[in-house]
């Protein structure tokens, strides 16, 4: 047996991988990953592979790098862990201090947890607790997204609003009111109109309802999980107006898009705004180690700050919280991004695959790319002039990423988009053959046999 068979072995023996049918795993011969330099990662039968969805769309400046290998090993040296629960660590008041300075203006409070969903589930929280705390008991309940995505554990689900995903655990989750996210290309009446539709139907529940409303949780400019589906210019920036005029928090779910990721720091200094609370994760640490944070206003921190007998703290925390290394090798990171203009230069790369991708638009399969910054969706369509989808059981999507894994480049679908989100620091060499690759992998899916 080799050492590659014995790994497999095992792993259909005992690893239940994530958001994975085990079935189909368990059929296959599944990819195991050793090492990684660069944008590229190599499999333990020594085969390389381009990175091209960011090891789920987190990885910053590639793998195996020496400054943030560096940071770790030197915080190693000090302290692994040490808990912020009454006491504090040197790495994590550091990195909350750098984070403030980077973050939309009013944003001066940072709570670390360690993923996006429990960053979700403590944003929730603390809006539910903000209102309780301020006497307002009345408010309670949330706004989210149709086909939102904010992780899952069980309040980041309850806000979540993916069928394939959520419907199961519907029975144990808290109801919210659900409003469309501008789905621009399957709107019959367009940009403008899909915006208006997202607007209208924000504004209709504030104006019944906001009484009992605690916030609305959005993925701004860019919804995820959904298909990378973009707003209109100005949607977020109204969206976070009328909150404001009905006096209802908004959370900003900047997981995917922080970081640079759609050629800003982040997707709400896109439109310049500011929410109550904010969730970050994936490239806060360059990709390295889990820790996310959840940014929180003033006015939000106020409400829980009383005296002890008060029992307005809030009670929430994780082992790991502010853990150091995480802390030290973010503070790397970020210091990286300074050093080598990388937001600026996201734009510049952004520019350039949008023209090496144009060609696609006349392919009879594509029916759409998205793209904002370095972040890309392109929706598969059976037929181009209807718009018709392919179905669900044609796993179209499956297939163009397996045939892109063949070619030497990994992704992964979304039902029938397939997403390209490389890292960051990728060259434009780099990024030319990543969508060589991408396209050839269409192409022969869709049109040269490899269909069916």
């Amino acid at each position: 047996m080799t050492h590659y068979e014995r790994l497999a072995a095992i792993n259909k023996a005992h690893l239940w991988n994530p958001f994975t049918q085990m079935k189909d795993y368990n059929n296959s011969d599944p990819l195991i990953i050793e090492r990684g330099e660069g944008v590229m990662l190599y499999d333990v039968q020594g085969r390389a592979y381009y990175d091209g969805f960011a090891s789920v769309w987190l990885n910053v400046h590639g793998h195996n790098i020496p400054e943030l290998n560096q940071a770790i090993t030197d915080q190693l040296e000090r302290v692994a862990h040490s808990t912020l629960l009454g006491m504090a660590n040197v790495p994590a008041i550091e990195l909350a201090e750098k984070l403030v300075e980077i973050s939309p203006e009013g944003l001066n409070k940072v709570f670390y947890s360690d993923s996006g969903a429990t960053g979700v589930e403590i944003a929730v929280k603390m809006a539910f607790q903000y209102w309780k705390n301020r006497g307002e008991t009345g408010k309670t309940k949330f706004i989210t997204m149709n086909q939102a995505y904010h992780g899952d554990t069980i309040g980041a689900v309850s806000v979540g609003a993916i069928p394939l995903y959520h419907d199961v655990f519907r029975p144990m989750l808290f109801p919210t009111h659900v409003i469309p996210y501008p789905y621009v290309y399957r709107h019959e009446d367009g940009e403008r109109e899909a915006m208006e539709a997202t607007l209208t139907a924000l504004r209709n529940v504030l104006e019944t309802s906001a009484d009992e409303i605690a916030a609305i949780i959005v993925e701004p400019i860019v919804q995820g999980a959904s298909g990378i589906l973009i707003m209109p210019d100005g949607c977020l920036r109204e969206m976070a107006a009328l909150c404001r005029t009905y006096d209802v928090l908004f959370i900003a779910d900047e997981v995917a898009t922080g970081f640079g990721r759609t050629g800003a720091m982040f997707a709400c200094d896109l439109e310049e705004v500011s929410p109550d609370l904010m969730v970050i994760g994936k490239g806060l640490t360059g990709g390295y180690l889990p820790v996310a944070a959840t940014l929180a206003t003033d006015e939000v921190y106020s409400a829980f700050y009383a005296d002890y007998e008060e029992q307005k703290t809030f009670f929430h925390g994780h082992s790991f919280t502010g853990n150091p290394l995480g802390c030290a090798v973010a503070l790397a990171n970020l210091k990286l991004f300074e050093e080598r203009n990388l937001v600026e230069g996201v734009r510049a790369k952004a520019a350039f695959v949008e023209q090496k991708l144009s060609v696609l638009k006349d392919s009879p399969h594509v029916g759409d790319i998205r793209q904002k910054g370095l972040m890309l969706g392109i929706e598969l369509v059976r037929d181009k002039a209807t718009r018709k989808p392919y179905d669900w059981a044609e796993r179209i999507g499956v297939r163009v990423t397996e045939r892109a894994r063949e070619l030497g480049m990994l992704t992964r679908p979304l039902g029938n988009v397939v997403v390209f989100i490389p890292p960051l620091a990728s060259t434009e060499a780099e990024l030319e053959a990543m969508i060589d690759i991408l396209m050839q992998s269409i192409f022969d899916v869709t049109e040269g046999g490899l269909e069916s």
